[in-house]
């Protein structure tokens, strides 16, 4: 699958798949919260939730995303993954001006415009090859550009591993997510299910690594930074902040 597909994009959905990583798919300034371990002050807390998520995952999420993998042909998968990330080209967009980003905003919307039309509502992605590549911000992202401190991590319940900043950017794009929009509350109901269980079938293939890790809530934790970090400096973060992301990245080939 594209890379996009490795590492889930940004939604405002209550995902029980962040539970597992997020976005693997949050400073005064980059160079010195790249330096800086990770703040974790509510440790005892976050273990808890997380105790929670990743039973609630085990026995609801994961056996549906199991089942969903097992019946679906790959190319619908790849379809279905193409309109998601098309769908939230807007939070995209809207960030990437606000970070200043205005010649990525152009081909971003340009991006949009030709994969929602060409592209069948972004089923397809005919923008790739026309030079149209995919970029990923959130609002989280911009308040690191604007200097603000990322504050400690945090584990959300069903949302997962978060920070401070990176919550207040999960509510922001939230506002600003096209399903926000929709007025057929069940076919957004369907909608934001079946991304749901796409997104958690996208990280099955770390499920054994997680569980056999001497300490699975430091390994997403330092994991989940380290991504934030990388997507915050456009992916050429200081050296230091890859030392564990190479790892995390093959499992998502």
């Amino acid at each position: 699958m594209p890379r996009p597909a490795k590492f889930p994009a940004r939604t405002g959905l209550p995902l029980f798949v962040l539970v597992m990583l997020l976005g693997v798919t949050g400073c005064a300034s980059h160079s010195k919260a790249a330096s800086e371990p990770v703040a974790d002050p509510f440790e005892s807390i976050n273990r808890a939730t997380f105790r929670f998520n990743r039973t609630a995952d085990k026995y609801l999420l994961r056996p549906v995303a199991v089942f969903y993998d097992t019946i679906t042909p790959r190319v619908v998968k790849t379809g279905i993954n193409n309109f998601f990330l098309n769908l939230e080209s807007p939070i995209t967009v809207t960030n990437a001006l606000l970070q200043g980003k205005f010649r990525q905003a152009a081909s971003d919307t340009g991006r949009f415009v030709t994969n929602t039309t060409i592209g069948i509502g972004g089923l397809f992605d005919p923008a790739t090859p026309l030079g149209m590549r995919i970029h990923d911000e959130d609002l989280g992202q911009t308040m690191a550009v604007w200097g603000i401190a990322r504050g400690p991590y945090v584990v959300l319940p069903l949302f997962g591993p978060r920070t401070v900043r990176s919550t207040f950017g999960l509510l922001g794009d939230g506002a600003i997510h096209p399903l926000i929009w929709m007025g057929n509350s069940s076919v957004k109901s369907k909608l934001r299910g079946l991304w749901l269980v796409h997104e958690r079938t996208m990280l099955l293939g770390i499920d054994d690594q997680l569980d056999g890790a001497f300490d699975p809530y430091a390994l997403l934790r330092d994991a989940y930074t380290q991504r934030r970090e990388y997507l915050v400096h456009d992916g050429t973060p200081p050296e230091e902040e890859l030392s564990g992301l190479d790892e995390f990245e093959d499992e998502f080939e």
